[in-house]
């Protein structure tokens, strides 16, 4: 009896050291996948943080020749 114990208990022990390679090579896996993710995240952030710069600098000069042309009305009439 004591030997199907053993057998057993070195079963489980084999089995749960299998499953933990597993689960840390799925965590290494997702680790890196992350760091993927969070450098590509940073070249949009970076790139598209420009872009919108670009458009409210537009914006603003918009504004500001509407204010003209405002004013430019204001004084004709």
């Amino acid at each position: 009896m004591e030997d199907k114990t053993f057998e057993l208990l070195e079963r489980m022990y084999s089995e749960f050291t299998e499953f933990r390679k597993e689960t840390n090579k799925r965590f290494d896996n997702l680790e890196s996948e992350v760091k993927d993710l969070k450098k590509d995240v940073l070249g949009m952030e970076h790139s598209y943080g420009k872009k919108l710069e670009s458009l409210f600098d537009g914006y603003k000069q918009h504004e500001r020749k509407i204010d003209e042309i405002q004013k430019d009305i204001g004084n004709v009439g």
